[in-house]
């Protein structure tokens, strides 16, 4: 298992890209992926929605549970991944590509988020 040396990780299984005009894009890891096993549904949070860090935002169903998804940041959400909606096996098959979640406009961002090396020796 390989995560990404840009991008930052949550304790919850998320990660987060690098902000970009006050916005970052979330998914979840591939250790995550893999342990949910096929994803076969995604609820997302919609275009206007506000998260908060730590809390639930969404779901994921697999072939084994279902799991909640949670935000890594707080802010407005301004972009939900369309093609996992439409075929949620994305987020096993590229996690880190195509497979991403949502979009947030970033307004308060938690300062407990993992580097890939971090993350790699949280998750084991």
């Amino acid at each position: 298992m390989s995560n990404p040396q840009q991008l930052r990780y949550s304790k919850e299984h998320e990660w987060l890209s690098a902000v970009e005009d006050g916005v970052a894009t979330v998914g979840i890891t591939e250790f995550a992926a893999n342990a949910l096993g096929d994803v076969v549904f995604a609820q997302l949070p919609a275009v206007g929605d506000t998260v908060t860090a730590g809390e639930s935002c969404g779901e994921l169903e697999s072939t084994k549970s279902v799991s909640d998804l949670y935000s890594p940041v707080t802010g407005e959400v301004v972009a939900a991944n369309q093609d996992v909606v439409d075929d949620p096996a994305l987020v096993n098959s590229a996690p880190f590509e195509g497979g991403w979640l949502f979009k947030v406009k970033i307004t308060d961002e938690p300062e407990d988020l993992m580097s890939a090396d971090e993350y790699t020796a949280f998750a084991g």
